[in-house]
């Protein structure tokens, strides 16, 4: 397997940790381990003193699996593989499951990850477009168009990573109906399915649809990225598939790992309600400065997840944009060349309100500054000023980065 340089985690291996803002990320503001034990119940210290770090099983803890099944499944924990971070899932999936020459339908633009992997095995991959002249709302009839009785597979993540759109729950049910009338895998990433503004969050489309493969993250909608723990729910067969694979990476989570995860789960409501609050506000925010800035930037509000892929007017190639944001404006945003689409930008609003109204900030300078035609100087990209630095990440700036 030959794969495609990603673009997105070079982006962010070179800017993610030299900058003082971040409206680039995709996830919402991180939480510390005093914050989770303070919220949460069954992180005590005396809880902690009795861990052994023993191994840990392979498709993960017992306790674990049968949080995420609760949670998300149908609360078989047989159906549940605990992985390291949703990254993990999507790997040994597509690896498991598809061969050169199969046939796979995937979003664009997309989390790179959900169609590059595939591409790298030789697979031949179909674009269903999202369009920003649509606001990017799925066209359905697109879909069912681009299917046929060779698809391997379908992959979607709803609500969308970069766009923010999503389905309502009619288009939900018929777009298990139309992938079910192929028999083809569906692989639904559900890594923002907790951050909704508009519909309670979707149903996991393994509790209807038995070919379905569905993705989870702490990550993302938790604040959790650190912690490094994702799972794939789907039905027994398929994971063993996954199983082979694992046996030569990562063999299964730390034990504490597992400790914590599990009492995330188990009392989720709690930090995803913190989380979607301040997302809410953060988005009555986006949408205010979004209208003040009309003839500039244009957007499609998102319907869930903490991002949107807005288009800089006058501008091809924003690449050279957001290195000027990071390098002159100590501001992280991702050029949508990470994505394909280069005229575009990655705009995420999961961290602190005051912190993302100063990104902002920079981020209008900035537009004014392209708008008026002056070029700021480009600067070395780790901070100047390292007292501020300090002072903003102290504050939460820091959000899931991919």
């Amino acid at each position: 397997m030959k794969l495609a340089p990603a673009l997105l985690e070079r982006w962010m291996r070179e800017y993610y940790f030299a900058v003082e803002i971040d409206i680039g990320g995709s996830g919402v503001e991180d939480f510390s381990l005093g914050e989770l034990r303070r919220l949460l119940t069954g992180l005590e210290q005396n809880v902690l003193d009795r861990l052994v770090f023993h191994d840990s099983l392979t498709l993960g803890g017992a306790d674990l699996r049968r949080a995420i099944s609760e949670r998300w499944g149908d609360g078989s924990p047989e159906r549940v593989m605990a992985t390291h971070g949703s990254s993990e899932a999507i790997y040994l999936i597509m690896n498991a499951l598809l061969q050169a020459g199969d046939e796979v339908v995937v979003l664009d633009p997309c989390y790179p990850q959900l169609h590059l992997i595939a591409q790298g095995i030789g697979c031949h991959v179909k674009k269903w477009r999202l369009r920003f002249e649509d606001e990017y709302a799925p066209d359905l009839d697109a879909l069912e168009e681009l299917l046929g009785s060779g698809t391997r597979m379908v992959v979607v993540n709803f609500p969308h990573n970069p766009t923010g759109t999503s389905l309502s729950p009619e288009q939900h049910q018929r777009l298990l109906a139309i992938v079910a009338r192929t028999g083809a895998y569906l692989v639904w990433d559900n890594a923002f399915g907790e951050l909704t503004y508009e519909h309670d969050p979707l149903p996991d489309p393994i509790l209807t649809y038995e070919r379905a493969i569905s993705m989870g993250t702490l990550s993302k909608a938790f604040g959790l990225p650190g912690l490094r723990v994702g799972w794939c729910l789907a039905a027994p067969v398929v994971l063993q598939q996954l199983v082979h694979l694992r046996d030569y990476v990562t063999l299964h989570l730390s034990p504490l790992i597992e400790l914590i995860a599990t009492r995330v789960i188990e009392e989720c409501p709690v930090l995803i309600g913190i989380r979607l609050e301040q997302a809410r506000k953060n988005l009555e925010i986006l949408a205010m400065w979004m209208a003040a800035h009309d003839g500039l930037i244009e957007w499609a509000r998102p319907h869930g997840g903490v991002c949107t892929f807005p288009r800089i007017n006058g501008l091809a190639d924003t690449e050279e944009f957001c290195h000027r944001m990071a390098q002159s404006e100590k501001t992280l945003l991702v050029p949508g060349n990470c994505f394909e689409h280069p005229q575009h930008v990655r705009l995420g609003f999961g961290g602190p309100h005051d912190v993302f109204r100063e990104g902002l900030s920079r981020l209008s300078r900035m537009l004014h500054a392209v708008a008026e035609g002056s070029r700021p100087a480009m600067v070395a990209a780790v901070p100047q000023n390292r007292t501020q630095h300090a002072t903003l990440r102290g504050r939460g700036v820091r959000t899931c980065p991919q």
